[in-house]
């Protein structure tokens, strides 16, 4: 058992392989490591937590990745915060440099959000040990296998939105 306020080693597997609560105990674990890198990348940035999760949407759910340019309403809607939040956070994000905001050409009134390249180079500073890891831990895995990965996970994502859409 590890120390008091230390979390359990992440090497350390439940019981049972392959059981849900053994992919439920591995999913929580990694999700709060996730979660640590998350918080030590905003206080380094002067972010808040909540920034760094509106980062990652841009980016994720922007043009680099096939998607539409992110607005400030769709990410509010997707973040689940009040307009004077998101507003706040945009600023935060703007200010820092790590986004800008442009007009839409054909209709001005629509703004779009762009991960200012500035932003990319700092995160993808921090957060290379992080890709380093990953492409280590997939290294043993077979082409076939990385599939059934990646189908489970892109799998549990959308369930996962599909819970979060549910809440009221």
């Amino acid at each position: 058992m590890p120390p008091p306020n230390q979390p359990p080693s992440p090497s350390a597997s439940p019981a049972d392989p392959g059981t849900l609560r053994s992919y439920a105990v591995l999913l929580r674990r990694m999700t709060g490591e996730f979660n640590r890198l998350i918080h030590a990348f905003a206080h380094d940035q002067g972010l808040h937590p909540t920034d760094v999760q509106a980062l990652i949407s841009i980016l994720d759910e922007g043009p680099d990745n096939g998607g539409e340019p992110m607005t400030p309403g769709r990410l509010r809607a997707r973040l689940n915060l009040t307009s004077g939040a998101m507003t706040a956070c945009l600023d935060r994000l703007e200010r820092a440099g790590h986004i800008r905001r442009t007009r839409d050409a054909q209709d001005r009134r629509v703004v779009h959000l762009h991960y200012a390249p500035e932003g990319k180079r700092v995160a993808r500073e921090f957060f290379q040990p992080l890709a380093t890891v990953t492409a280590t831990a997939m290294t043993p895995f077979s082409d076939a296998e990385r599939r059934a990965i990646g189908g489970f996970l892109s799998s549990l994502n959308e369930e996962l939105v599909g819970i979060r859409d549910q809440r009221p």
